[in-house]
């Protein structure tokens, strides 16, 4: 097992996970801003500051298949409560191989700081970078241990076009040799299809947990 967050986001990102013993590994917070919890096949993955003993405590308090503890309501609302921090729903988590090349024709990168993207971005990557093509907002950045996360956004007048196929395609061409991350709700059914058709593969769920406001 890795002994810390980045060093098994990068062995999922090769396809080498935790083992599936039905446990649950607790690491370091890799920054004062990002807590929560990762879960993959068969294993979990707590990255927090707090005490691993009440981690393990809580867990077993779940009261549920020990498999699901980590993603269980009680034990989330337990590690809110405790760090009175917020989240927003549980994503899944996928990862794609970068490609060559830039951007594609059509996409501009914007250094605006201002722009509503950016500023949201801001609240949970740093190193925001922000393309914009027509009818849709691509949005590149460092999010939890570093990873290289992608969000994008497409304007309704402009979706069933494959825009968001070829936004996320995009970040693949922009991410300078290294894997994409995207987290998306399970619910968007829209984005998940786009970022499959893309390339992502998904390799868990994810609760992230971020500074109370």
């Amino acid at each position: 097992m890795a002994d810390g967050l980045r060093e098994i986001l990068d062995g999922a990102a090769r396809g080498v996970f935790p083992a599936p013993d039905g446990g649950t590994t607790v690491v370091a917070q890799p920054s004062a801003r990002d807590a929560g919890v990762l879960a993959f096949t068969g294993h979990s993955v707590v990255f927090t500051d707090e005490d691993p003993a009440w981690v393990r405590r809580t867990l077993a308090e779940a009261d549920c298949d020990a498999l699901a503890a980590t993603m269980n309501v009680r034990f989330l609302s337990a590690f809110l409560e405790r760090t009175g921090r917020r989240t927003d729903t549980i994503d899944v988590v996928t990862v794609a191989r970068p490609l060559p090349g830039g951007p594609p024709p059509g996409l501009a990168e914007i250094g605006d700081p201002g722009h509503p993207r950016v500023a949201a971005a801001l609240t949970r990557r740093d190193e925001v970078r922000v393309w914009t093509a027509d009818g849709g907002v691509l949005v590149l950045g460092r999010g939890v241990a570093g990873r290289l996360e992608v969000a994008v956004e497409v304007a309704e007048e402009a979706r069933h076009r494959g825009l968001g196929r070829r936004l996320a395609l995009a970040a693949r061409r922009l991410a300078g040799g290294e894997p994409v991350w995207a987290q998306i709700s399970p619910g968007n059914a829209r984005s998940m299809r786009a970022f499959q058709a893309a390339g992502y593969r998904p390799v868990g769920s994810e609760a992230l947990f971020l500074p109370g406001r």
